[in-house]
């Protein structure tokens, strides 16, 4: 990665909800390629940060740019150029899985070539060319999410976005999960990613850590464990978040 590379670039980034500040004065930035961890407590205000950065909530002040859009005046041109999943799958269970994969890249504006060649890779990469025409209500949860991830990234977007991806399924299959993870970040895809297992933070380039609206630490897995004096992320994270307000 070029080190001025930055795909998100965040300065001084604040919501708030009347008296309530939400965000609070934030700053960081995101290399192309890169597998960022966005951690914090219910509450601490990044889901809030993440709806910004994705075009769905306009700031009350403060600047930042997504893949080179100002997401302060081009929101609508942010989402042409990322992916987004959430831990409640967006999938329709009575489509087929070939179905949900061309509705989605189509919104994406997909062309219905582009649509052909790209399902037939992902299918293939997934291991799931087999089951094209099965109904995603019958497939197992990690089947579906392996197909939400798809289809948050057939369109090949610079920046996905990953909002507790992992909720609710086993550690087998969250691993197997982090390897598509890694497989896009090794292709130039970057990847920013909330999670509530503070193992998988193990796993990022970077991590930060926001308690109450603001980012409280940022740095590697390997420097917040050595700047803690601690082994694992939870034990960083246990001594970052210990005097939030907000939260659990």
């Amino acid at each position: 990665m070029k080190e001025n590379d930055n795909v998100i670039s965040v300065k001084g980034l604040t919501k708030r909800f009347g008296d309530f500040t939400a965000v609070d004065n934030i700053s960081f930035d995101v290399k192309r390629g890169e597998i960022f961890g966005f951690l914090g407590a219910n509450g601490a205000g990044k889901t809030t940060a993440m709806r910004m950065l994705c075009g769905l909530s306009y700031p009350t002040s403060g600047d930042g740019y997504v893949a080179g859009c100002d997401i302060n005046r081009q929101a609508d041109e942010i989402k042409r150029h990322i992916g987004y999943m959430s831990q409640k799958f967006s999938l329709y269970g009575n489509l087929s899985l070939e179905e949900n994969l061309k509705l989605f890249a189509t919104i994406y504006g997909m062309t219905d070539e582009e649509i052909k060649a790209s399902s037939k890779k992902l299918f293939e990469e997934l291991e799931m060319d087999s089951m094209r025409d099965t109904l995603v209500k019958d497939i197992p949860v990690g089947w579906k999410q392996k197909l939400a991830f798809a289809t948050a990234t057939i369109h090949r977007p610079e920046v996905v976005f990953l909002d507790e991806p992992t909720g609710g399924v086993d550690p087998a299959t969250r691993r197997k999960f982090w390897e598509l993870i890694y497989k896009a970040a090794s292709e130039g895809m970057t990847i920013f990613v909330t999670t509530h297992y503070l193992d998988e933070a193990e796993y990022c380039n970077r991590v930060s850590i926001m308690v109450d609206g603001k980012i409280s630490a940022l740095a590697s897995p390997e420097v917040l464990k050595e700047k803690y004096h601690v082994e694992t992320m939870d034990e960083v994270f246990r001594i970052v978040a210990k005097d939030a307000i907000r939260g659990e």
